[in-house]
């Protein structure tokens, strides 16, 4: 518990957010990209690892890349006739 359990929170949230996105489930980016952000912190605060910090930075932005792209597949049209 040296990281006062932080760790595991963002690993939980890891884990919730690839869940939800095995389940087509939007708000896993938002649950995801949360967890890239507390991974962040981590490694730049607490454990001193650049690495850490900059692989998640590169998973947020992948994050919110697809959530963009998931918000337009949303908003077109052609998309919205089936839903399977």
């Amino acid at each position: 518990m040296s990281h006062y359990g932080i760790d595991w929170l963002a690993m939980a949230l890891s884990l919730y957010g690839a869940y939800l996105l095995g389940n087509k489930k939007e708000v896993g980016f938002i649950i995801f990209a949360i967890s890239n952000v507390i991974w962040i912190l981590l490694g730049l605060f607490f454990m001193s690892s650049y690495g850490m910090a900059i692989g998640n930075l590169a998973f947020c932005l992948i994050n919110l890349r697809g959530y963009i792209s998931w918000k337009r597949n949303d908003n077109d049209p052609k998309n919205n006739d089936v839903k399977a």
